[in-house]
């Protein structure tokens, strides 16, 4: 199984399907730890990310790392992190169409392969691409829908919105953001 998934991520890796490849200094396809538990599916590489050819390690990463750890999860040990695309947009603008068409295949081979059982679907533009019919994160987040494969998805925050916003006042994105985590925590233990 994670075999098959090496030969997807050396095929990304030399990927020149977008104008992209030509600004990115790296191609970032996962983080985490491969497993058919959870995954969380990311928008898109910022500059860290890009640098470091690995999903979430700027300071949004290191909220999701504490939001993780709130419930007793690890990226090192129950998580699988990618991303809707796996290059960098320049001045991190949001991905443009033809982008995410260019990297679907790997995302849909992320999934296919894996099979999770939970995914966290984080922000509006893995919204978008993971749920077209659902308009913006803010309603969507914290409802169940039925994923691929079986799956159960759950939209949640991306924490760069939640670093921009930060009152931890009941009904606020840091307070609903604790109230999905637990959700997927619960989710999770009965797997």
């Amino acid at each position: 199984m994670f075999e098959d998934l090496e030969k997807v991520k050396e095929k990304c890796l030399a990927c020149k399907k977008c104008a992209l490849s030509q600004s990115r200094t790296n191609v970032v396809f996962s983080g985490g730890i491969k497993n058919s538990k959870l995954m969380l599916i990311g928008e898109a590489p910022g500059f860290w990310e890009d640098q470091k050819a690995e999903p979430f390690v700027g300071r949004a990463g290191q909220l999701l790392d504490k939001i993780f750890a709130s419930v007793g999860l690890s990226r090192q040990k129950d998580v699988y992190i990618c991303n809707t695309i796996k290059c960098r947009p320049p001045e991190n603008r949001n991905p443009l169409p033809e982008e995410k068409l260019a990297c679907k295949e790997y995302l849909d081979e992320q999934i296919r392969i894996l099979k999770p059982r939970i995914i966290m679907v984080c922000g509006n533009i893995a919204l978008n691409s993971m749920l077209p019919s659902e308009r913006g994160i803010s309603r969507a987040r914290g409802k169940w829908f039925d994923g691929p494969y079986g799956s159960k998805m759950m939209p949640i925050f991306h924490p760069s919105y939640l670093l921009r916003n930060d009152s931890r006042e009941k009904g606020s994105p840091k307070w609903l953001m604790w109230q999905d985590i637990q959700e997927i925590k619960r989710e999770y233990d009965k797997l």
